[in-house]
């Protein structure tokens, strides 16, 4: 069922989002040089790397200019990218991953190599499942990048405070995983975006 879902959404999602995905790649191009997309290796279920699929939102071959993590106002940041990270869309390409079996809709979601050789024993749970678009950390920590920017040592704050603490997560949301929580946590993703003045009166209901 869960992966009936999956290929269902992403499909009809990739088809509906096509003048999207037209509209950003233009505004991507005409920002800054480098490609549409941004690619990296990540780890999914069973230990298994795939190459996750993002809008591009900084500088060509960011990584290799300042680390994989990300903070509020990091200069490799482009203009256009700002919007996208702002608004989610930049995530909208890992339709592509969940319709080829690397991700599902909902789970933990999928993470470096260097980390998760940090918390291995951990992960030996979490990547039990396929990890996905949302789960209850990315609700929990939608404005990451802004908490590491407070910080002194945003990689220490991440490895330290962070990251144990989306372990837990993971680990609570493969205990409980039901196609009810997935629904749940979608629809909480949903919530997460739009702007509060607008959510508010909708939780009071």
């Amino acid at each position: 069922m869960k992966r009936a879902l999956d290929v269902i959404v992403a499909g009809v999602g990739l088809i509906l989002l096509g003048p999207l995905f037209a509209v950003a790649a233009v505004l991507i191009k005409a920002d800054s040089p480098g490609p549409v997309f941004f690619r990296q290796e990540r780890i999914g279920r069973g230990f298994r790397p795939f190459q996750i699929y993002k809008f591009r939102t900084m500088v060509k071959d960011a990584p290799r200019k300042g680390g994989v993590l990300t903070v509020s106002g990091d200069s490799r940041i482009t203009r256009i990218g700002e919007m996208l990270r702002q608004t989610k869309i930049d995530e909208v390409p890992q339709l592509i991953n969940i319709l080829r079996g690397d991700m599902s809709l909902v789970g933990p979601r999928p993470e470096v190599r260097q980390y998760v050789e940090l918390f291995r024993e951990q992960y030996e749970t979490i990547l039990a499942v396929r990890p996905g678009l949302t789960d209850l950390a990315s609700i929990k920590y939608r404005d990451e990048s802004a908490i590491l920017a407070r910080s002194e040592n945003p990689e220490q704050e991440y490895i330290k405070g962070i990251l144990p603490d989306k372990l837990r997560l993971g680990e609570e949301y493969v205990r409980r995983s039901s196609l009810v929580l997935d629904l749940t946590l979608i629809f909480k993703t949903i919530l997460a975006l739009i702007p509060r003045k607008y959510v508010d009166p909708l939780q009071k209901l």
